[in-house]
């Protein structure tokens, strides 16, 4: 396995995946691909469409892994927030995941995987929605402040204490 790296950060403040895949995604504002992004406990990205946002608080960041996706398929197409190389993420549901790319660690949360939808047949290409199915990577919920940026990355997997007596 491959040194862990962060490959792609998106802050995204719009949806960009609404009404029929058929009609195709709305466009990508500019900036969404970003060197760094700041995460707050318990909210999420700063500036990203599901900051702060109440349905999304227990899951505001999405991690997924870059071995997933064809060559050539990015976060802007996936619509996650964080690409990983050298991570296998889908694994760790139930646990917190440590990443330190040179600010200190931030401490996600894995709450659950991230199902992938119709539209990955449009934006990464025929197929792509069963393909990804176990492999749509995972949603979290920051549980530190920090900044991650894209590059290598210092990897600890903890376990979830929240369940513990």
């Amino acid at each position: 396995m491959s040194s862990p790296r962060i490959l792609e950060l998106l802050a995204s403040p719009v949806h960009r995946f609404e009404g029929r895949p058929s009609d195709g995604p709305a466009p990508a504002p500019a900036g969404e691909l970003v060197e760094e992004i700041r995460l707050r406990a318990g909210l999420g990205i700063v500036g990203d469409r599901y900051f702060n946002h109440p349905a999304h608080r227990d899951a505001s960041v999405t991690v997924m892994a870059g071995e997933s996706l064809p060559a050539g398929a990015g976060l802007s197409r996936v619509r996650r927030n964080i690409l990983t190389a050298g991570i296998p993420v889908d694994d760790l549901v139930g646990s917190v995941l440590s990443l330190d790319s040179g600010d200190g660690p931030v401490l996600l949360r894995v709450r659950r995987p991230a199902h992938p939808c119709a539209w990955m047949d449009v934006t990464v290409g025929p197929g792509a929605w069963k393909a990804l199915r176990r492999r749509g990577g995972v949603r979290c919920v920051p549980l530190t402040d920090g900044v991650l940026r894209v590059g290598p990355v210092a990897v600890e997997v903890l376990p979830d204490q929240t369940s513990a007596g």
